[in-house]
């Protein structure tokens, strides 16, 4: 039996259950849940930087939407909270559709 240690989505056990095969499962307490999603958006990224194409693309930063939901959750609030904040930071400080790369400043 493949052993997998991972954090997955809330209804992987109901479809491994579908095809037949038996499977184990814990439930983590809240210290280990929070690295787990943490290792879970690193791994999430990685796949998003690895994608060929706009499809694979567009599934793994779903994949990373759904991590940052759970965190925002887990931090006791909400992704429209997380919108709210990024929207501020975006009037203030901008976004990253003018591709700007910093190269160097002046020291005094």
């Amino acid at each position: 039996m493949p052993v997998y240690n991972k954090l997955v989505r809330d209804r992987i056990p109901e479809i491994i259950e579908k095809t037949g095969k038996a499977y184990k499962t814990s439930i983590l307490s809240h210290e280990v849940y929070i690295k787990k999603l943490q290792e879970k958006g690193f791994e999430e990224l990685q796949e998003y930087v690895e994608a060929n194409d706009k499809d694979s693309s567009l599934e793994e930063l779903a994949d990373l939407l759904e991590i940052v939901h759970a965190l925002a959750e887990f931090h006791g609030s909400s992704i429209s909270e997380v919108e709210k904040i990024r929207a501020k930071k975006a009037q203030e400080r901008g976004g990253f559709k003018e591709k700007i790369y910093l190269i160097e400043v002046e020291d005094e």
